[in-house]
């Protein structure tokens, strides 16, 4: 290799974009190392495999907690007073289309849901 060949290979390029070209090269290295020490520095979550700590707990779905509502009440109840009750009982808040859309469906395959009323619910 003769001294006129750049590291890059290119004989000729513009000195100009040969510094831009390396400069963007640094960066990039310089990023991943300090992905890399971030890393090494905080561990992730234990695998679930090693029996290191619990797994991640999924939260529960709105048809659960709907379920769970409707099942304490013991009578069909509004959507709106379904959120209102997820919403005091667990913390939760539910977009009122989400959960209709998500109680309709479940009513049209007769899984577990009926509906009394326009937008009111029961449990089969």
């Amino acid at each position: 290799m003769s001294n006129s060949t750049s590291p890059l290979g290119q004989e000729g390029l513009p000195s100009a974009l040969r510094e831009t070209i390396l400069e963007i090269h640094e960066q990039i290295l310089i990023s991943q190392l300090t992905a890399v020490r971030k890393l090494r520095s905080h561990p992730g979550p234990p695998d679930a495999d090693s029996g290191q700590g619990k797994p991640k707990r999924k939260g529960r779905s709105q048809i659960d907690l709907a379920f769970d509502i409707l099942k304490s009440a013991g009578t069909p109840l509004h959507a709106s007073e379904i959120i209102s009750r997820v919403s005091a009982a667990f913390g939760v808040n539910i977009d009122s289309e989400s959960l209709v859309s998500a109680l309709s469906k479940r009513v049209a395959r007769k899984d577990r849901f009926t509906r009394t009323a326009r937008n009111t619910f029961a449990l089969l």
